[in-house]
């Protein structure tokens, strides 16, 4: 049993990585650190200026705001700015009705809106929203979480308080030095050997979830992916299966995200998709093997605490796609469902490694949840070869004997090796002609 201190830190750090939101988790963050900008402000502002790292840009160019029919940051910081609550964090735009999304319509429609590029930071994730009425400005700035604010001030930013706000070392994925350091071991003792009650409220990430995947099925959302998967022409070729069906849940809920609907799902690390990934194929392989509820809630804990300890290295946003991260950690929770132990999770982690390694993240859009079922069904086999006794090795790609070291490896690419892919992936998005 892991000593009641730790146990409290990881319950800690789980409470504060896997939380609900509604809609892409960048531009929401954008419409906060507006919502809250304006609040400093205390009227509505005649002007708002965005100034946002790349990787925010990157993953807020293309995807659906909840509830409005449009894409992009405009909307969603018209709406910031005209209804946003900063105490809804993530759910910022929940008090959306027709009246003001018209309102939301006009603000962007004047011009008032500027977005651009932050100059001169490292930080991936970086927000800074300057409100201005007259000649009174306010500014806030998020950074380094999606929910975490670093300033909230009347008046400008200048670069000399930023330097001194702003870490001196890169992102390493802890928005707070007080997170626990997680390696494999201790993420599989935790989740396996917790007290059932202080985890238990690991399943409302089934409940909103999974309902997203319900949800989606009543619209057309984004590709229609996971509606697509559970038609008869796809059942002809993938059968109705329990893979099918978890590939579809999951690209469901998806689809459901990306496309703009008013619904919100449990988010991992800042990440909905990630959230999804890590819930929904869990949820379905064990109503389907029937296991029991404990099993499901200890392999639900399993899953999300080995995604947030990957992110740990990689960071909150990354050249790496997010769905890497979550499949690994959902292949880690399927592997346990199907009676595996440590030695069995931590093969099956080795060959996630040795296959999904450098799917690069080029934004949040629709065509995300083609992303997330190739990681899932990288997951299941992953866990179907660890469960075979099938392992890859040392001596194969960039995986280690040493677990945590093979994950190191992962991030390592992701976080340093492949940012010259993001600078040029970034490129190519900002210079298409549409």
């Amino acid at each position: 049993m892991i000593d009641p201190h730790i146990r409290e830190r990881i319950l800690a750090l789980i409470h504060k990585e896997v939380v609900p939101a509604i809609g892409c988790t960048e531009p929401m963050a954008v419409a906060l650190c507006t919502a809250r900008a304006v609040e400093q402000l205390g009227c509505q502002p005649e002007k708002i200026e965005a100034l946002l790292s790349a990787n925010i840009l990157k993953n807020a160019m293309g995807v659906g705001i909840p509830g409005t029919g449009m894409t992009g940051l405009p909307i969603a910081i018209a709406l910031g700015a005209l209804i946003g609550k900063s105490e809804y964090r993530l759910e910022v735009l929940r008090d959306l009705t027709p009246e003001t999304l018209a309102e939301g319509k006009q603000y962007v429609s004047e011009n008032r809106i500027d977005i651009q590029l932050k100059k001169g930071i490292t930080e991936k994730l970086y927000i800074e929203i300057i409100a201005s009425a007259g000649d009174r400005q306010a500014t806030a700035v998020i950074a380094r979480s999606h929910t975490g604010f670093i300033h909230v001030a009347d008046g400008r930013l200048d670069d000399a308080t930023l330097q001194k706000i702003l870490p001196s070392c890169a992102d390493t994925g802890n928005a707070d030095d007080a997170d626990i350091a997680l390696n494999l071991k201790l993420v599989y003792d935790f989740a396996t050997t917790a007290p059932l009650d202080e985890i238990r409220f690991i399943l409302e990430t089934k409940e909103y979830n999974m309902r997203a995947a319900r949800e989606a099925l009543k619209g057309n959302y984004g590709h229609n992916l996971g509606k697509s998967i559970d038609r008869p022409l796809a059942k002809g070729i993938l059968g109705d299966s329990i893979y099918s069906r978890m590939i579809a849940r999951t690209a469901a809920a998806c689809d459901a995200r990306m496309g703009g609907a008013m619904i919100p799902v449990m988010s991992n690390s800042g990440s909905g998709n990630q959230g999804i990934c890590a819930t929904n194929p869990v949820c379905v392989y064990a109503e389907e093997n029937e296991n029991t509820e404990e099993e499901l809630i200890r392999a639900l804990t399993l899953s999300h605490l080995t995604a947030i300890y990957i992110k740990q290295s990689l960071g909150k946003l990354s050249a790496l796609c997010g769905c890497v991260v979550a499949s690994t950690g959902s292949s880690v929770g399927v592997t346990y469902l199907m009676g595996g132990d440590y030695a069995r999770c931590c093969a099956a982690v080795k060959n996630m490694v040795a296959n999904l390694t450098g799917m690069i993240c080029d934004g949040a859009k629709p065509s995300c949840s083609l992303k997330l079922t190739s990681g899932v069904s990288t997951a299941i086999l992953s866990a179907l070869l660890a469960m075979e006794g099938k392992c890859v090795t040392s001596q194969e790609g960039i995986v280690d004997d040493d677990i945590d070291r093979s994950i190191h490896n992962l991030t390592a690419i992701g976080a340093d090796a492949m940012c010259i892919t993001d600078e040029m992936v970034l490129r190519i998005m900002t210079s298409k002609g549409c």
